[in-house]
């Protein structure tokens, strides 16, 4: 597995994130660059760390992180997901509130970790092929692609945002419900993309 394979992992790792991103994005009055460097932070440690841990804890954990990884990542979105879309039909005031919130390292960890789970399967899955550079090369690769990416989301997300309003909102956090599903049915073999 050389450059070019890798970096195609990590744009595909990278999608989540940056489909939260954007979600975050839509419901910003204004972004600020420390915005989207704390979204491109956190993806971009977590989908640096998931792989390494997959691929050194590989021996030790397979089987029991396969058969539950899915559903982790899908609850997780599922209730920040369900928190956003309920949160669209609360006064003005709490909409302030919940987007200072957006921000909590708590709620940042949390996204953190369900859209970074199919990079510790990813992980596993290096410690059985034949990789032409060192699981930390490759997993920096993974890291950076998934900090560049959830940097330019939130962005995007505005610009989205600034045109629907509330509907943005409520339609990111279908957004998140749907990739916690596409996630869950992949998993479980039902759905495969």
């Amino acid at each position: 597995m050389g450059y070019i394979e890798i970096f195609l992992i990590a744009l595909s790792l990278a999608m989540d994130a940056f489909a939260v991103s954007v979600t975050d994005g839509l419901v910003l009055e204004k972004v600020k660059p420390k915005h989207g460097f704390v979204h491109g932070l956190y993806f971009g440690v977590f989908q640096f760390m998931m792989p390494l841990i997959g691929y050194l804890g590989a021996n030790l954990f397979k089987g029991y992180i396969e058969s539950i990884d899915h559903w982790i990542a899908f609850i997780l979105l599922l209730i920040i997901g369900g928190n956003m879309i309920r949160e669209t039909f609360g006064d003005e005031e709490e909409e302030a509130v919940s987007e200072e919130k957006m921000f909590a390292p708590m709620h940042m960890i949390m996204l953190a970790i369900a859209t970074s789970i199919d990079a510790l399967a990813v992980g596993i899955s290096f410690s059985l092929a034949d990789l032409s550079m060192s699981i930390w090369t490759a997993c920096i690769i993974i890291g950076c692609v998934s900090f560049v990416l959830p940097f330019c989301g939130v962005y995007i997300g505005r610009f989205i945002g600034g045109m629907f309003k509330k509907y943005a909102a409520r339609a990111g956090g279908f957004v998140l419900i749907i990739i916690g599903f596409k996630i869950l049915l992949e998993h479980l073999n039902i759905l495969s993309l």
